[in-house]
């Protein structure tokens, strides 16, 4: 009796008069952890994004399957595209117009700025609409924002190694083999990826908050290929001294000459390289903090 009495009072199990359940108890001594806003700019947190690496390679390869799922010529669109522009500009410029190409032909002229171009300006496309396709994923869970732009930027070098087959059958079509200067392609490539994202993000952010720059982006892209004259004509030859100065703040006119000259075995423009890596390491840091200022609000206006 005395136990069923203990039990009844609550002494049994060391309960209490007025102390919460045994489940209330065990709920408050597990940690918490609040995601709050945190005011202020901030770059990048390097650590945060190791941590979320998994997430960082699932929406690339989401982003590769997604560009190529349900099309009839899958991955051969990565060669369509600069093979296109190229074979118009050939025609009107080369040919129409007679602009000169130098000591190449002017068709692996075209097609050696073309490549780097199509990379640059499909990642910005890319990134500039990343974060609104993704309004599902942003409004249930949370992650670094700053991986959706990055996965993006990602996807587009699947394309830019597709596309380096199409240049290297070019260059055995026409006789011209590459020199040492080749493997400078590798860094100058990472400097347009580099700027790119910094574009992208910086782009993505904006897309949130102001809707019409889904409208903006491709012509702002259109635009920017006919300003950066190094795709298709020798720029130094038609241009005054004085915008050649101004040319290499564009990101993509020195990084664009500069492949072509690497991957085919001529100088490079030190100079126009390092103005324009520069510019797309500014335009990173940039892209960043605004991003990283902005991203707390996502979930709510997106």
């Amino acid at each position: 009796m005395s136990s069923l009495t203990e039990l009844l009072d609550g002494k049994w199990l060391g309960a209490e008069a007025g102390s919460p359940p045994a489940q209330d108890r065990c709920s408050a001594a597990l940690p918490v952890t609040i995601i709050e806003r945190r005011p202020g700019w901030h770059l990048i947190d390097l650590g945060e994004l190791w941590r979320y690496r998994e997430l960082l390679f699932f929406l690339t390869w989401r982003d590769v399957k997604v560009r190529y799922k349900q099309t009839v010529l899958g991955a051969a669109w990565a060669i369509l595209q600069p093979l296109a522009t190229m074979i118009v500009f050939s025609l009107f410029l080369g040919r129409a117009a007679g602009v000169s190409s130098g000591r190449w032909p002017y068709p692996l002229f075209v097609l050696a700025g073309l490549i780097p171009w199509t990379f640059f300006s499909n990642a910005i496309a890319s990134a500039g609409q990343s974060v609104v396709g993704s309004q599902n994923l942003v409004t249930k869970v949370y992650f670094p924002r700053l991986i959706i732009p990055i996965g993006a930027v990602g996807a587009g070098l699947v394309d830019l190694a597709i596309s380096f087959g199409l240049l290297g059958a070019m260059m055995l079509w026409y006789g011209v083999t590459p020199d040492w200067g080749l493997v400078l392609a590798v860094p100058i490539t990472l400097g347009l990826l580099v700027a790119a994202l910094g574009v992208g993000t910086l782009l993505s952010a904006l897309t949130v908050a102001y809707r019409d720059f889904r409208h903006v982006v491709p012509f702002l892209v259109q635009l920017w290929m006919f300003a950066t004259p190094s795709i298709y004509m020798r720029a130094e030859e038609v241009i005054g001294p004085r915008w050649r100065l101004l040319l290499p703040l564009n990101p993509a006119y020195g990084l664009v000459a500069n492949f072509r000259q690497a991957m085919l075995g001529g100088a490079l423009d030190v100079p126009s390289l390092a103005i324009s890596a520069a510019v797309g390491i500014a335009m990173l840091v940039l892209g960043c903090l605004y991003f990283r200022r902005v991203e707390c609000d996502f979930a709510d206006i997106i």
